[in-house]
This record gives structure tokens, C-alpha cells and sequence, in this order.
């Protein structure tokens, strides 16, 4: 990965948990730095007691190197958590790009404006590989938020409070989706018309695929 040469990146230890960072940064969190040939990366800070970096370290690396590209470097965090209403939905709903989003648009006025690319889904994949990350990463060229069946949710943005509010106004709204089923499904919904209507408003272009449902 020469795209991120001599790069420092804060990473969670595998099999961490974001409640013990406050408690123990150095045992939970470490500094990593990619090499100068983008090959490997050293630990500069933390990872204490022989932790290592999370697993899906190849997600995250392959991740940030299409979203540096696809943002001009705007986005500089990538966020992996196990969402439950999220994960709930893939159970449910057609494990498709196009279906998942506009669902996901109609739960909220709002969704449409955080997430006008959508929300990209993977295959089930066998996590920690190689090949998950790099299905992870071509998607990530195109959206900003990627579902793993059955797993969790990545988020992208340029700084962790943008990160983590994208992947919490998807979860909220897979939330009210799953009330909304439990209730016996919707009886009234956004428009194709008024989705159109937001994304003028606000100036942003929604994904075709999902608008054209």
C-alpha cells in the first residue's frame, strides 16, 4: 500500500473493547506506522502486553486507500462496529445496494441528506482476510458506509465524530425500520418524488439506483 507510506494511524487492539480505552488507552489503542515501502507497518505507541492490531487491519488499510482517493484525502477515518439494528436488517431485507438504501432513505427525512451515495453490501465473507478487505475497499470507492451481512458496518469520514455520526444515523434508522416492520410494515412512505425534492434541497446527488426503485 505506497498510498500510505510512512503514515501513523491510531488502531484498536483485537479483542478490545471501545468501553476500556478510557481505562487503559496503551493496553486497548496503539500508534501504528506504515513503512516506507507501504509493505508493513511498526508499532510506535501502546498495544500493550503483546496485543496486536485488529484483525481487519486489511479492511481498514485497503479502505482508507480508496476513500484518500475517492475524497482527495478528505477522509481520514475508517469506523468498523457490529451495529445491532444494521446487522438485524440483512436478516430481512435483500442484501442488495439498491434495496438496503432506499429502505434505509425511507425510515428518515434525514437519511437521504447524511448518506446520498448509499450504503454498500457485501457477500457474506469470512472476516480477517485479505479478501474481505479487498471487497471492502472497491466498495468503499463508492460509498461511504459498507454492510457485512450478518457482521457489522464500516463507516468513512474525515474526522471521528463525522465518522461515527454517519454509521449512528444509519443505525438509528435501521432502528425505526425495525419497529416499523414489527408493526406490520409501512402504510405511507417517502416518495421517489420527494426524495428527488431532498437531494435539490441540499444539493447532494442520490444514488441512481436506489432513487430509480
Amino acid at each position: 500500500m505506497p498510498l500510505l507510506a510512512n503514515t501513523p494511524f491510531i488502531v484498536t487492539g483485537s479483542g478490545k473493547f471501545f468501553r476500556n480505552v478510557q481505562l487503559d488507552p496503551a493496553a486497548n489503542l496503539g500508534v501504528v506506522k506504515v513503512d516506507s515501502d507501504g509493505a508493513g507497518y511498526h508499532i510506535l505507541w501502546g498495544l500493550t502486553n503483546e496485543a496486536v492490531p485488529t484483525s481487519e487491519l486489511p479492511a481498514h488499510f485497503l479502505s482508507h486507500c480508496e476513500r484518500i482517493k475517492a475524497t482527495n484525502g478528505k477522509d481520514r477515518v475508517i469506523m468498523h462496529c457490529h451495529a445491532t439494528n444494521l446487522i438485524a436488517l440483512t436478516y430481512v431485507l435483500e442484501n442488495d445496494t439498491a434495496v438496503f438504501t432506499r429502505q434505509l432513505w425511507e425510515g428518515s427525512t434525514e437519511c437521504l441528506v447524511v448518506f446520498p451515495d448509499g450504503v454498500g453490501i457485501l457477500p457474506w465473507m469470512v472476516p480477517g482476510t485479505d479478501e474481505i478487505g479487498q471487497a471492502t475497499a472497491q466498495e468503499m470507492q463508492k460509498h461511504s458506509l459498507v454492510l457485512w451481512p450478518f457482521h457489522g458496518v464500516f463507516g468513512s469520514g474525515p474526522t471521528l465524530d463525522e465518522a461515527f455520526g454517519l454509521i449512528d444515523t444509519a443505525e438509528k434508522l435501521a432502528q425505526v425500520l425495525v419497529k416499523v416492520y414489527s408493526m406490520g410494515g409501512m402504510k405511507q412512505t417517502i416518495s421517489r418524488e420527494e426524495l428527488i425534492a431532498l437531494g435539490k434541497r441540499f444539493g447532494v446527488t442520490p444514488l441512481a439506483s436506489a432513487l430509480a426503485l
